[in-house]
C-alpha cells in the first residue's frame, strides 16, 4: 500500500502561484510513475501531469505546459506542482496519484493509489 497525502492548496488570485505537495508513505518503492489530477465542480477529473520516479521524465497536459512544474524529492518521498500564473479556470481539487507500474498515462484508471485532494481557488 502507498499513502498519500496532499497540502499546498489554498486561496490565491489570479496571476499568482501556488506550489502543492504530496507527500508518499509506505511501500513508495513500487512506485513507478506520480501524478496530479484536477477536478472542478461539476466537470470530469482531468489529467494535469506526472513524472517517471526513476529519471523524472515529465509529461503535461497540453494546456498545463509552460504554467505548472511537477518536480519529485526522492529523499522526501515528496512530489510537487509548481503552479504559476493561475486563472480561476484552474480552480479545482488538485489530487496527486500513484501508479507501481508502466509508462505516463493521463487515464485516472491506471493509477493504483491517490490522496484525499487539496482545493485550489483562484479569484478573479
Amino acid at each position: 500500500q502507498v499513502q498519500l497525502v496532499e497540502s499546498g492548496g489554498g486561496l490565491v488570485q489570479a496571476g499568482g502561484s501556488l506550489r502543492l505537495s504530496c507527500a508518499a508513505s509506505g511501500r513508495t518503492f513500487s512506485t513507478s510513475v506520480m501524478g496530479w489530477f484536477r477536478q472542478a465542480p461539476g466537470k470530469e477529473r482531468e489529467f494535469v501531469a506526472s513524472i517517471r520516479w526513476a529519471d523524472s521524465n515529465t509529461y503535461y497536459a497540453n494546456s498545463m505546459k509552460g504554467r505548472f512544474t511537477i518536480s519529485r524529492d526522492n529523499a522526501k518521498n515528496t512530489l510537487y506542482l509548481q503552479m504559476n500564473s493561475l486563472k480561476p479556470d484552474d480552480t479545482a481539487v488538485y489530487y496527486c496519484a500513484a501508479r507501481t507500474g508502466g509508462w505516463h498515462s493521463v487515464v485516472g484508471i491506471n493509477y493504483d493509489y491517490w490522496g484525499q485532494g487539496t482545493q485550489v481557488t483562484v479569484s478573479s
